[in-house]
């Protein structure tokens, strides 16, 4: 594991989340509070200094910031610190590496780490060459991401060729699924608020469940029975995240057709969750981003078993445990009477 130090200008319990899923041993977490971002460094010159003198004592390998980072305040932190900096989209970007498995997971991650790696590739070349690799520099494609700009803008060419051929590809799966009439619901939600517990739940299917954050990448769709006699299509995709890179938005394009083709989304939040409003609009804002905010919707607060005094009247969303199965009997009722309201408007 690499030791490593994290650095924010507010609480950092996500950050420190997101760099233990990347193999990080945290050592310290340092919390500048600044009006702006400094333009050279991000956290100011003493800052800096303090923060070095913390490197060479503890032999920090990585110093990971919550924020994306400048090209140039890269480089500059990368020079002051003698020592790897990550930047949050680089985290991001580095786990999503690490857990792709499909095909289309990992074309869609290469993509995504090129295009964030191509305006920064001085200096990424300079702390690959010095360091050899660890977080921040891992990825799915067998370039490992070391070639100059030439290629990297040839190689971002062919996987957008490639990409561009898998969405074809599903574009002809939903136009089958429309003539057979078989409605879409799709799962969205904020990483690890329980969308694939709910989704194994609904489809009585033994799917990966982890709480790991972003344990689901591909999207999977399968066909079940909802009462007596109505069978959909339900959807699975992957979690959402404060601050999650442009980069992960656009190239995730093709997979996220599904949810902006769908004919009702979930919204899934965990209820349990202090900063759930606050996630709950970061969801919106992504559904925003890709054309899916204004779809027909139903928020569904799950993990109800963990609250011990939970206010029902709060929200008109629809509460749910899919662990224990609490109140899935009314979400199925209420998929059934929205999809066949959207069926009948249609």
């Amino acid at each position: 594991m690499e030791s490593a130090i994290l650095v924010g200008t507010h609480a950092l319990d996500e950050l420190r989340e997101l760099a233990t899923s990347a193999g990080a041993r945290i050592i310290d977490e340092v919390i500048q509070h600044r009006d702006r971002p400094d333009p050279a460094t991000f956290i100011g010159k003493g800052k800096v200094e303090e923060l070095h003198e913390e490197v060479v004592v503890e032999g920090v390998d990585v110093v990971i910031f919550d924020d994306e980072l400048s090209p140039g305040q890269a480089k500059n932190l990368e020079e002051a610190l003698d020592t790897k900096v990550v930047d949050r989209t680089a985290l991001i970007l580095d786990i999503f590496a690490r857990r792709a498995r499909s095909k289309e997971g990992k074309l869609q991650v290469e993509l995504a780490q090129l295009e964030y790696r191509l305006p920064r590739l001085a200096g990424y070349r300079d702390y690959l060459s010095r360091l050899g690799g660890g977080i921040g520099t891992r990825g799915p494609g067998e370039t490992k991401l070391e070639m100059d700009r030439r290629q990297i803008r040839h190689r971002i060419s062919t996987l957008k060729r490639e990409i561009e051929q898998i969405r074809k590809h599903r574009q002809l799966h939903r136009e089958r699924r429309r003539r057979e009439h078989l409605p879409l619901v799709s799962l969205v939600g904020y990483t690890n608020a329980g969308k694939s517990t709910l989704f194994r739940s609904l489809s009585k299917e033994n799917t990966l469940v982890s709480k790991r954050l972003f344990s689901t990448l591909d999207t999977l769709i399968r066909r079940i029975q909802l009462g007596q006699n109505f069978p959909i299509l339900i959807s699975d995709t992957v979690g959402f995240i404060r601050k999650l890179p442009h980069q992960l938005v656009s190239a995730f394009r093709a997979t996220l057709e599904e949810v902006v083709e769908s004919d009702l989304i979930l919204h899934v939040i965990d209820v349990s969750d202090p900063d759930h409003d606050e996630k709950r609009a970061v969801v919106l804002r992504v559904l925003e981003e890709i054309g899916a905010r204004n779809h027909s919707m139903l928020t569904v607060f799950n993990k109800m078993d963990l609250v011990a005094d939970l206010d029902y009247t709060l929200s008109d969303g629809i509460y749910v445990s899919a662990i224990t199965g609490e109140g899935l009997d009314v979400l199925v009722n209420e998929i059934v009477r929205e999809v066949g309201l959207h069926s009948c408007s249609v």
